[in-house]
């Protein structure tokens, strides 16, 4: 009974990750109340960033570090002043930051998924966005 339990525990668990979520993220990742001292890995799946791998380094000082890692932009690499984030619900982290470039992301990131979801904007356009994330460290 106790085998069969823990089998169906188990298949629970991984069946709600979507096949999304990294071993890491049943480690405890996904308990995290801040993205300080986190990097995480983003692909965009639509929107005007569909198909770029974007890494955000997010510093203890509140800065972010993001950096194309594939598509469009590849290579660049951007210190920004300050990001925010918190917990919204079991599971789920809001993160916004404002880019010196003067464009605005904000994304849910649901950690038990690896989904997220968001809007990207400047002073002209207002763009909604999904994709999958990985927790690097």
């Amino acid at each position: 009974m106790r085998i069969t339990l823990l089998i169906a525990v188990t298949v629970l668990a991984f069946a709600n990750l979507n096949g999304h979520a990294s071993i890491r993220r049943l480690q405890g990742v996904h308990h995290m109340d801040s993205l300080r001292g986190r990097t995480l890995r983003w692909t965009f799946t639509d929107g005007p960033m569909a198909g770029t791998l974007i890494e955000h380094a997010f510093h203890d000082d509140a800065s972010v570090t993001w950096r194309i890692l594939e598509g469009q932009g590849k290579g660049v690499a951007v210190r920004e002043k300050h990001f925010a984030s918190m917990q919204v619900a079991d599971n789920v982290q809001m993160v916004s930051y404002l880019a010196a470039s003067g464009h605005t992301l904000t994304v849910g990131l649901n950690l038990a998924t690896g989904r997220m979801f968001g809007f990207g904007s400047n002073d002209k356009e207002w763009l909604p966005m999904t994709g999958t994330f990985e927790v690097v460290q």
